[in-house]
């Protein structure tokens, strides 16, 4: 079963194959979402203070039964914060919003600030001092993990160049068709374990018939099919819901997708909008995560639980 899976990070430390996504659930919805989850079996859970649920995150980590140290909870330094200072303030911030021990996993968010992602400053000699302020707090016991999230291949041969510990994650949106082949086989060849988020396309995929033509030959939906995908390339997918069904629906992948399909699947057409997230900084937007979090809630009211 897949969440019993782990995958054994650079410095030796386990992390479950699959994790539970919680962008865009508040921090009220997360407490009973991540507490489902945990419920079911998830054992791995991915948070931001950019996503203002941390708090909400840790309450439902704290009040599940669960023993600490069997849940693996990741976090991330703003992407703001391009400082030593600012980053090591955001982790003790993780920490005190979080109400736990330790982080497992902390990432920075990005290799810029989300007003300027996909510009052509990188921030190189920034993002060496983010990094020095997560190896410290790596050997001072204040997480177990460190690595990156959004980094290209320039981004993240910096850090290589200048670091003590290397990076052990790079999480980045990988889905069926839009898939960073090039980036996830640079990542492994050098041990990053490589976390895919959104892996449903904020469910955009599910409007795809050729990959719902796919999913039928399995008898399983798209967004297990996505799953599955992302699982056969060696990433740690990150699907996010907040609905019982579908937190247990994501769960249920235990079959293989033959390598023809998997072929098939690779070469399926990019998805050119992603509709309501269509302008989110990821894909090329220049305004502030947080106002853009903002003004997607409103929209996504109404659907925020179907977890596709």
């Amino acid at each position: 079963m897949i969440l019993q899976e782990t995958s054994t990070l650079a410095n030796g430390v386990t992390i479950p194959r699959l994790g539970l996504g919680t962008w865009f659930i508040s921090d009220t919805d997360v407490v009973p979402a991540v507490g489902e989850a945990l419920r079911l079996g998830y054992r791995h859970v991915d948070t931001a203070p950019a996503y203002r649920n941390e708090q909400g995150v840790g309450r439902a980590v704290r009040g599940s039964g669960v023993p600490r140290d069997e849940v693996f909870v990741t976090t991330k330094v703003d992407a703001g914060a391009k400082t030593h200072d600012a980053a090591r303030d955001g982790i003790d911030s993780s920490l005190r919003r979080t109400g736990l021990d330790h982080l497992d996993l902390v990432l920075v968010h990005s290799p810029t600030p989300w007003r300027r992602f996909g510009g052509e400053e990188r921030y190189l000699e920034e993002n060496r001092q983010v990094w020095r302020a997560l190896e410290e707090a790596l050997a001072a016991g204040k997480v177990r993990a460190i690595g990156l999230s959004n980094f290209e291949v320039a981004d993240v041969d910096n850090i290589l160049e200048g670091c003590t510990v290397a990076p052990m994650v790079n999480q980045v949106l990988a889905h069926i068709s839009n898939t960073p082949h090039q980036l996830i086989r640079w990542c492994e060849d050098r041990g990053i374990l490589v976390q895919a988020y959104s892996p449903v396309a904020h469910g955009e995929l599910l409007r795809n018939e050729e990959v719902a033509r796919v999913a039928q030959r399995y008898a399983v939906s798209v967004p297990q099919l996505s799953i599955r995908y992302c699982l056969q390339l060696g990433l740690v997918p990150l699907p996010k819901s907040a609905d019982p069904a579908h937190l247990r629906a994501n769960t249920e992948v235990d079959f293989t997708i033959t390598e023809e399909d998997m072929d098939l699947l690779r070469a399926v057409e990019q998805i050119a909008d992603y509709g309501e997230h269509r302008a989110m900084t990821i894909y090329g937007g220049q305004r502030d995560l947080r106002s853009l979090l903002a003004l997607a809630r409103g929209a996504l009211r109404s659907r925020r639980t179907s977890g596709r």
